[in-house]
């Protein structure tokens, strides 16, 4: 039975599945996007987020942690040194899939994934800046102003 174990296997063996999600997860860390099929993009989001996310605190611990999931020291390096950096003040959601259609030989949906933070033409300045209200300065310095027009009247 298999009750509870709802993600997907992807057709093939568990062995062949982590090998497979970290070699995946290995050149997406390099090459910050690649192609894949759809099934695959969804198993890699699942697999890489977690990751990324113990990647945010530079312990011996989490590097540990994170390369028994990778296997591969130069992602791993890569990682810890910039990509978490980037990614510091992110929440979640360091991945973006986007669908590109059907791969010609097979017919099978493919997909982009990304990591988000290194995209320029979503975000065109990096990380989304707060705006500040001027308003409250506005009023501020136009009562000032008034009030500094009043004391010089009154002073004539």
């Amino acid at each position: 039975m298999r009750h509870g174990k709802k993600f997907n296997h992807l057709g093939r063996k568990t062995a062949h599945r982590s090998a497979m999600l970290a070699n995946m997860a290995c050149s997406l860390i390099e090459h910050k996007r690649i192609n894949t099929t759809i099934a695959k993009a969804k198993a890699l989001r699942v697999y890489v987020e977690p990751i990324i996310t113990k990647s945010k605190e530079d312990t011996t611990h989490n590097r540990r942690i994170v390369f028994s999931y990778l296997r591969n020291k130069y992602a791993v390096t890569e990682l810890f040194q910039k990509i978490s950096v980037k990614v510091a003040d992110r929440p979640g959601g360091y991945l973006r899939i986007i669908k590109l259609g059907n791969r010609q030989g097979d017919n099978a949906e493919m997909a982009m994934v990304e990591l988000v933070d290194y995209n320029e033409i979503y975000n065109p300045n990096g990380v989304k800046k707060k705006k500040t209200t001027r308003r409250s300065k506005k009023k501020a310095d136009a009562t000032q102003v008034e009030a500094s027009d009043a004391n010089e009247s009154s002073e004539e």
